[in-house]
């Protein structure tokens, strides 16, 4: 899987291409984001459009980034959801908590 990281303002956008799933995916997905934190970003937005499909345990790395960004004051958006991955949410119930928004426009105003 390919991450690509980029300043929008104040905030730090992390677009993986790819498949989120269990292994070496969402390991890197994970330490991506430990990474960011411990640098100070509090404003992250995870730009999931280039995600094709996600399993279970990237569903868990992404409510981690989400909960370790409110445990210290920032804030996680998590936006463009691809319908497979829109879905996995929904059946998980994840859509009502984690709020993902259309696009990164969106992303971006509600930081």
């Amino acid at each position: 899987m390919k991450l690509n990281i980029r300043k929008a303002g104040n905030a730090t956008i992390i677009e993986p291409e790819g498949s989120l799933k269990l292994g070496e995916s969402e390991q890197q997905f994970r330490d991506a984001v430990r990474e960011l934190t411990a640098a100070g970003v509090t404003q992250l937005i995870v730009n999931l459009a280039g995600v094709p499909e996600m399993d279970s345990s990237g569903i868990g790395a992404v409510v981690r980034a989400y909960v370790s960004l409110n445990k210290i004051g920032g804030k996680c958006v998590i936006c463009a959801a691809t319908p497979r991955v829109m879905m996995v949410m929904k059946i998980a119930r994840l859509d009502t908590i984690l709020n993902p928004v259309k696009d990164e426009a969106a992303a971006l105003a509600m930081i």
